[in-house]
């Protein structure tokens, strides 16, 4: 675990930046008002204090942010991070994307000093959770594991109906390391969500995925249905478990066609419309998600020992 030593910004390309000491990472840009955030793979850059060192020991009067990274660091080795690692920063999640970069002859660092350390040591990510970072936050290898939320619902695509039932279910993913990495917001179209559960699941790789809504009797409802066209195994357990215990609390618990399966290396599993009957429901897996996530992903043992 290493920590943050600078939060640097530029308005303008090809200057060095200014240590603004807090920011914002946004998802799908980078950081706020940089001027190299975007819709790309280089959203953010990150250097170590370590090799800003090395250019003082040369003898160059820099600091952070001259070669031009947004997130300075002290304590981890940069260069030797995977490109796919993930890192949390403060209370955002970024992925490594790219291990140093071609120099510019034409950068500031490179007019002054005669040789730059960014094109080497320097890395780049993409922000795959926004929020805030400041100087002082502790920055490593994030452990957590990635959830999509995918909201069926007719009038909240329309924007007619707030989603109350995403911000639960962010909520109590939260209390097991899990954070939300892509949500969405689609008709009760069967065809539209099991595009999007197959998108979510291959592309952006979502290690769980939720739906919430489209699972009662209604002729709209038919996001079992969207489901059954993109899992390859079903893990009937699951609903069976929370229609077991939500009917504890309503009869009309046991009409729920939730259904819950696995496609590649992501659990998808079906929760209620309402913010309710979400929290019920995933209240009642939250204790083995953990664990079912581990074994998908092969860094769990075998579920069934401890029942031999």
């Amino acid at each position: 675990m290493g920590e943050v030593m600078a939060v640097c910004r530029s308005e303008k390309k090809g200057v060095r930046k200014q240590d603004i000491g807090r920011g914002k990472l946004l998802v799908g840009y980078g950081l706020e008002r940089d001027a190299h955030g975007g819709d790309w793979h280089r959203q953010i850059s990150l250097l170590g204090i370590e090799s800003i060192d090395k250019m003082r020991a040369l003898g160059a009067q820099v600091r952070p942010g001259d070669f031009a990274e947004n997130i300075t660091t002290r304590g981890l080795d940069l260069p030797a991070l995977p490109v796919g690692t993930r890192l949390s920063v403060g209370k955002a999640v970024v992925e490594v994307t790219q291990i140093g970069k071609e120099c510019h002859q034409g950068c500031e660092i490179m007019k002054l000093v005669g040789s730059c350390i960014m094109p080497k040591e320097g890395i780049f990510a993409k922000v795959l959770v926004g929020g805030e970072v400041a100087v002082g936050d502790k920055i490593g290898e994030w452990q957590g594991f990635s959830v999509g939320v995918l909201t069926a619902s007719d009038k909240g695509s329309r924007g007619e109906r707030e989603d109350v039932s995403a911000a639960v279910i962010s909520g109590l993913i939260g209390q097991i390391g899990g954070a939300v990495f892509d949500y969405r917001v689609l008709p009760d179209d069967e065809l539209l969500l099991s595009q999007a559960m197959a998108d979510m699941a291959d592309r952006v790789g979502v290690s769980l995925l939720l739906t919430t809504g489209g699972t009662g009797f209604s002729p709209r409802d038919v996001t079992p249905e969207a489901t059954r066209r993109v899992i390859e195994r079903e893990a009937p357990g699951l609903a069976e478990a929370m229609r077991r215990e939500s009917s504890g609390a309503s009869p009309r618990a046991m009409l729920s066609r939730a259904v819950a399966g696995i496609r590649n290396k992501t659990l998808i599993v079906n929760l209620p419309g309402s913010a309710r009957g979400a929290s019920e429901c995933l209240s009642v897996l939250l204790p083995v998600l953990p664990h079912a996530l581990e074994i998908l992903s092969g860094r769990g043992g075998e579920c069934g020992q401890e029942h031999r």
